[in-house]
């Protein structure tokens, strides 16, 4: 049994609702013509951009900096919902956004809003795909839902955990590399080694997303 978790006070975010009317009266007639003229597909080069924005921030520690691009994804979450809203054939909002959103995140936390038992971060991870698998049952392979534009590298650590203990790693290949002794030195190996393809005129990104997408069959 899954049960809705405490309501918060209608008025809780004065300036997230602040920031949808900014929004919503710039895409108005009289607004700003360019943000008028966008669609979701014109945006999407935005969003890659600011979500790299903000991991740099993260990852330099930079607490200002966080708070400014968090705002920007935000806005970009915001300005995809209200493209969305004006949709003439599959209209929806940031209301129903948020409810989707919601509604998921109660069904994948039945440990917090059900009766399952989870008391670990590992348990949850163990439970985690179970949980997604219910959700999707069109879902007939394991690398389904697996979004293949990610950065090479992320895409395949993604396919590796999808694979579980067979990581379709060539034999050979693996016993020439050199043993890792840190993440820093890790760092400075795929540093060399994208050094090297550049040298050859190989283009390491492209060569990595070949070689992990040849892997995601079952």
């Amino acid at each position: 049994m899954t049960t809705e978790p405490a309501a918060v006070p209608a008025e809780s975010h004065p300036e997230l609702d602040a920031l949808i009317a900014v929004m919503q009266q710039l895409r108005a007639p009289g607004g700003c013509a360019w943000d008028a003229e966008q669609t979701h597909e014109s945006l999407v080069k935005y969003l890659v951009e600011e979500s790299h924005e903000l991991i740099d921030a993260i990852e330099t520690g930079d607490r200002a900096g966080m708070l400014e691009e968090l705002g920007d994804v935000l806005y970009q979450v915001l300005f995809h919902a209200d493209i969305a809203r004006t949709d003439a054939k599959a209209p929806f909002d940031i209301e129903a956004v948020a409810r989707a959103s919601r509604i998921k995140m109660v069904g994948r936390h039945p440990h917090v809003f059900g009766d399952v038992q989870a008391d670990t971060a590992d348990e949850v991870r163990a439970n985690w795909e179970t949980w997604k698998a219910a959700e999707k049952p069109e879902r007939t392979s394991r690398f389904d839902g697996i979004p293949t534009g990610l950065p090479a590298l992320q895409l395949a650590d993604k396919v590796l955990g999808k694979r579980g203990d067979d990581f379709g790693v060539d034999p050979d290949a693996l016993a020439t590399l050199p043993a890792i002794e840190s993440e820093a030195h890790l760092g400075e190996l795929l540093y060399a080694l994208v050094a090297r393809a550049r040298d050859q005129g190989i283009d390491a990104e492209r060569a990595l997303r070949a070689a992990t997408r040849a892997r995601m069959t079952d």
